[in-house]
Formats: C-alpha cells, sequence, structure tokens
C-alpha cells in the first residue's frame, strides 16, 4: 500500500486500485427529519486488520435507517456528521492485513448494521470482512446492493426461526415489503404453500407474480376469509415483518403451537398468545449466513423488486420516498463510484 499526499494505491496480485482520501457521503450533523440529509465531503475511512474498503456502487435505503436519522440509535450516542447507510454492493478496493477470503476488485455486498466507520450512503465504506461476500450469481450490482440486509432476514426468518417445511401453509405478513418480496420466494424454494398479506392491489399482484399460491390486500381485503380458503383447517406458521390488528387476526388461523417469527423492530411488536411460539430475531450477517443466503438466492433464482432509485445526493428525497409508505420491494440509492485501477 503506497500512500500518497491525495490518496494511496493498493495492489495485491494483478489488481492496483487508487484510493482517495475524501469522498462524498451523505450525512446528518444532528438528528432530525429527512432535510438533514445532505451531501457532504467527509474522509475516507481507514482499514484496520480484517477490514475491507468497499467502492460502492449501490446503498440499500431501509426503514432503520430513518430511524436511526431521526433520533433512534442502537448503542450510545454517535458522532456528527454521522453517514447512514445499513448495506449495498461495490468493488473491493482495499485490504487490511490478516484479510484472505476476498481480493482487490472482488464484487461484492455487504451489511453493516450502524456501522462504526460509517455507513454505505457514501462512495466508501470499511466494514469488517465477515461482513462482505461475493456477489451470487445472477444477481446485477444493483440488485445485490437492494438485499444483504433483507435477504439475510429473510432467508433467516424462513430457514432458522420458522424452519420451513415442505408443504407447510404460511403467512407472510408485510410480503410485498423489501424482506417480504425474498421471503415469499424462499418459502416457494422451500416448496411451502404461501399466502402472502400485502399492500395494495398492486402489491397483491407483485406477490402473486413472485410465486405465493394466494395474497390479500392487508388493509383492504378480507383477511380472515383469505386465510379460511388458503388453510381451512390452519396455517402451520407465520412470518410477521408487520405488526397491528391484521396480525391479530392471522395468530387467531395458527395451528396450536405454531410459530410466529418477527424481526427486531417490528412495530407494534406482536402480542403474546397462549399456545402461540414467538420467535424474535435479528438477521445477521456472517460468512455462513452470507453462505446460505447466496445458496438460496441462485436456487430461486431470485427477483429483487426495486421500487425507486435515487442519486447519492438526493438521500433526502429517498427518505421523503420511504415515509410516504406503500414501498414495493426496495428503495436505492445510486452511488456508482469510479474506481481508478
Amino acid at each position: 500500500m503506497n500512500v500518497g499526499t491525495t490518496g494511496y494505491h493498493q495492489k495485491q496480485q494483478n489488481a492496483t486500485i487508487y484510493v482517495p482520501e475524501i469522498m462524498h457521503a451523505a450525512a446528518i450533523d444532528a438528528f432530525g427529519g429527512p432535510e438533514m440529509l445532505t451531501l457532504k465531503q467527509v474522509p475516507v475511512p481507514k482499514l484496520d486488520k480484517g477490514e475491507v474498503l468497499i467502492a460502492l456502487d449501490t446503498a440499500g435505503v431501509g426503514s432503520w435507517d430513518a430511524e436511526m436519522r431521526a433520533g433512534w440509535y442502537p448503542d450510545g450516542y454517535p458522532d456528527f456528521p454521522l453517514v447512514l447507510g445499513t448495506d449495498g454492493s461495490g468493488k473491493v478496493a482495499a485490504m487490511g492485513s490478516h484479510t484472505r477470503r476476498l481480493r482487490i476488485g472482488d464484487a461484492v455486498y455487504a451489511c453493516s448494521f450502524a456501522n462504526d466507520k460509517g455507513g454505505f450512503y457514501a462512495e466508501y465504506v470499511v466494514v469488517r470482512a465477515e461482513r462482505a461476500a461475493p456477489i451470487p450469481k445472477g444477481l446485477s450490482m444493483r440488485e445485490a446492493g437492494a438485499i444483504p440486509t433483507t435477504g439475510l432476514t429473510a432467508i433467516q426468518g424462513i430457514d432458522d426461526a420458522l424452519r420451513i417445511k415442505k408443504g407447510e401453509a404460511v403467512v407472510i405478513l408485510g410480503a410485498s415489503g423489501g424482506v417480504g418480496t425474498l421471503a415469499v420466494q424462499f418459502a416457494k424454494l422451500r416448496e411451502a404453500r404461501v399466502l402472502g398479506i400485502a399492500s395494495g392491489a398492486d402489491g397483491v399482484a407483485l406477490v402473486r407474480r413472485l410465486g405465493a399460491d394466494a395474497a390479500v390486500d392487508g388493509r383492504h381485503g378480507d383477511v380472515s376469509a383469505a386465510l379460511q380458503k388458503f388453510a381451512p383447517k390452519g396455517v402451520d406458521a407465520v412470518l410477521a415483518l408487520a405488526g397491528g390488528e391484521t396480525l391479530e387476526v392471522v395468530i387467531d388461523a395458527i395451528k396450536g403451537g405454531g410459530p410466529v417469527a418477527y424481526p427486531n423492530g417490528v412495530d407494534p411488536k406482536p402480542k403474546k398468545r397462549h399456545g402461540v411460539r414467538m420467535v424474535p430475531y435479528d438477521g445477521v450477517p456472517g460468512v455462513r449466513e452470507f453462505d446460505c443466503l447466496a445458496m438460496a438466492v441462485e436456487a430461486a433464482n431470485l427477483k429483487v423488486p426495486i421500487a425507486a432509485k435515487f442519486p447519492l445526493g438526493q438521500a433526502a428525497l429517498a427518505h421523503r420516498r420511504l415515509a410516504q409508505g406503500h414501498v414495493l420491494g426496495k428503495i436505492l440509492l445510486e452511488i456508482a463510484t469510479q474506481v481508478s485501477y
């Protein structure tokens, strides 16, 4: 690694990439509304042992990002300016020592929640090497940038929290959202029967196109009638990606002892019920976890619905779009950092 006055070059085997000292990032100087997100020039994060620097192409925009922007933070109080963003995709631009699994120039996707070296709304991000992985076959760079958080949450909900088996009747509440659209496809990969509870007629149509056996509008449809038609003897499992009255109706249809899995942060939190097993969980990144996700992505020939795309400098508009609701799939920031070889 040759450090210069305005940046450095990193060499590995046949690849050499130039990394600048300063980058553009969408960051906040204080908690508040979407207008707090502005484009700034900030230092490119420095690498430590076991970390990788990624030149970002795409960043995902999630509800958890908006919660952090508004004032919630999972651990202590962050330093400002705070670069938001939990996940994305790009190319490995530099690596710290003791990093062997990836190489300079590799196309990767990554996830790091409340990353202590800054988030993904930027031209570069530094993450622990185990929180990045090669992009699965069949996905574009843009699609891969949409799914690290949502994909891990979806596959771990289906496989680890619910342990879905062939032929089971599964209900996915929030099926037209970023996690739900992937969870529908992973549940079908496991040969389950799937009822997707979606948002709006267009959400219902999307969920059906993704392979759900049945779908219903959670706000304007007759959810009780849909449940009775789908599983007259009761449903086996529920993945709750939203809470509230509709979820309580769904829980009424669960067979005795059936599980309800939900990612931590679902609001309102599902109420405890006698004879119903509640399974809260987090989508966890790691080498094994990304391997499992990649296998599922490739086996399912995964489709990644994109609700909207914004340039990095319009991150505030992306958050305003998020606040409007009715997001079918995932909102993205297009960054397209140019890598100099």
